[in-house]
């Protein structure tokens, strides 16, 4: 079985007919999740509006939010399927959970700080950034 599922807001939404608008709403898609056999769920909030991205992360022990700057950028391919791979490396070397979701969200942070700018579209990320002060 899965260690964490990682729903972008859209994707939280169709899973659990949630309308989602904000981080609470983000929350109460990731709890039904979590009731509904999760292990773990973090409904990611990069898709809504605001000035700052919340990302909530539901276990059994509890809900934490993550929150940081929105960086104003167009280089955003592939975010969510590095977000979930870092995850499943911190995972890997035994990292607790919320640890490696912190640590995952602090690699794409910067990932996303640094992109190279290629293109006209949605570019790709700086997946090559020492990994130093991230979570």
């Amino acid at each position: 079985l899965a260690a964490i599922i990682t729903p972008n807001a859209d994707e939280a939404a169709a899973l659990t007919g949630v309308e989602i608008n904000d981080a609470d709403d983000l929350k109460a898609a990731a709890e039904m999740l979590v009731r509904r056999g999760a292990t773990a769920a973090l409904a990611k909030g990069g898709h809504l509006a605001g000035a700052y991205v919340e990302d909530v992360l539901v276990t059994q022990d509890g809900a934490e939010i993550f929150k940081n700057r929105r960086i104003d950028t167009t280089s955003t391919h592939g975010t969510g399927c590095t977000l979930a791979s870092a995850i499943a490396t911190g995972i890997a070397q035994k990292m607790p959970l919320r640890d490696a979701v912190a640590r995952a969200i602090g690699y794409v942070h910067t990932a996303i700080e640094t992109a190279p700018g290629y293109g006209a579209g949605h570019g790709p990320l700086n997946h090559a950034h020492p990994c130093k002060t991230c979570g």
